[in-house]
């Protein structure tokens, strides 16, 4: 490749804030999906990875749609996602499986669960170098470059209304998106930094303790706390981990948790009791991401509640790992259900990505 701009290049980041900011801001949607940019330069294609990585073998679909949408040289950054077998939410799960190493695999997958590329930056166009441009110029050139694309490319959505931003971020978390992004109007475009603002949404949940992992410093140490919720059904469910600790602070949970360690046999993670497709801890003591890396864990008995910050769930777990608020003994175990998680509006992703709406 000959571009103005050539692999690898990092991606720009976002620094998270409280609230929507005031000021000279362009407001985006926060999209839940990898981040990626897409390089071509005549017949040839490159998706490069927010680690930098080349990510093109697993999306041969978006190769297709990037030759038939994009012009002939650009460099563009944006988010590939997966919209669920309805098309009205993101499926971050099926987004996860599109990672094998198989190719025959990966060729059934980009038929099955096909990728979408939703852009937000033109970082080069032509022979242009387009990163020491502000933002809102580049972002114009950007509709510019997309202005025939079709679908599964698409632009992303973009308001300077706070007011409008505001409802969006309400509205689109119905649709699994996960947030907002602003960025400053005249900023350039600058990878690996985190000048951009990012504001997502926080709930709290309180849960049941019922296992840990040990921390990877050694086996007197708590390296994650493992999270349950009660179904309808009176079912401990899985529903994440809490894991962000002061080392002083794992090795006093360590011995604190010590006299609830129990055996599986009794258990309601018993993985031998389980029935086939339930996704437990045990289930998961394999890491796809990380071949032979053990991710058993220690039982507990379920009788410690604490509350955890949470952003949003991706089906019946929480989407990312959680963020310890304080131990709740005022909270019966049996109490901690799925009742008291807030529940988005639902909200068409079809919507989102046919949006066009753009104040100046």
């Amino acid at each position: 490749m000959r571009l103005p701009v050539n692999p690898p290049v990092a991606p720009m980041l976002a620094k998270p804030v409280d609230q929507i900011p005031d000021g000279p801001y362009c407001f985006e949607p926060k999209w839940d999906g990898f981040r990626s940019i897409i390089f071509r330069d005549s017949g040839e294609v490159e998706i490069g990875s927010r680690n930098e990585r080349p990510m093109t073998r697993y999306f041969p679909e978006l190769v297709e749609a990037v030759l038939a949408n994009l012009p002939e040289r650009c460099v563009i950054d944006g988010e590939i996602v997966i919209p669920d077998a309805d098309g009205r939410q993101l499926d971050f799960e099926a987004l996860l499986q599109r990672i094998h190493p198989a190719a025959s695999r990966v060729d059934l997958l980009a038929g099955q669960t096909p990728a979408h590329f939703v852009a937000f930056d033109l970082l080069a166009l032509d022979d242009t170098d387009l990163t020491g441009q502000p933002f809102e110029e580049r972002r114009a050139a950007l509709e510019g470059a997309l202005a025939a694309a079709g679908s599964p490319i698409h632009l992303t959505p973009l308001t300077t209304d706070r007011d409008q931003a505001t409802e969006w971020f309400s509205q689109f978390e119905g649709a699994g998106l996960d947030g907002l992004i602003a960025k400053p109007r005249s900023v350039t475009y600058q990878p690996d930094k985190r000048v951009m603002l990012k504001i997502k949404h926080e709930r709290t949940a309180d849960c049941v303790v019922a296992g840990y992992r040990v921390h990877k410093s050694g086996p007197d140490a708590i390296g994650s706390l493992l999270l349950g919720l009660f179904t309808d059904s009176g079912d401990l469910a899985s529903v994440g981990v809490v894991g962000a600790f002061p080392m002083a602070r794992r090795r006093e949970l360590f011995t604190e948790l010590q006299p609830l360690v129990t055996t599986f046999d009794d258990h309601p993670w018993n993985w031998a009791k389980q029935e086939t497709g339930t996704r437990t801890p045990r289930k998961a003591e394999g890491s796809r991401w990380n071949a032979g890396k053990d991710l058993s864990f220690v039982p507990l008995s379920p009788e410690r509640v604490v509350e955890v910050r949470y952003d949003h769930m991706e089906g019946v777990r929480f989407r990312h790992t959680t963020q310890f608020v304080r131990w709740r003994p005022d909270r019966d175990p049996p109490s901690c259900t799925y009742a008291q998680l807030e529940e988005p509006v639902s909200f068409d992703l079809a919507e989102i990505l046919t949006l066009k709406e753009r104040h100046a």
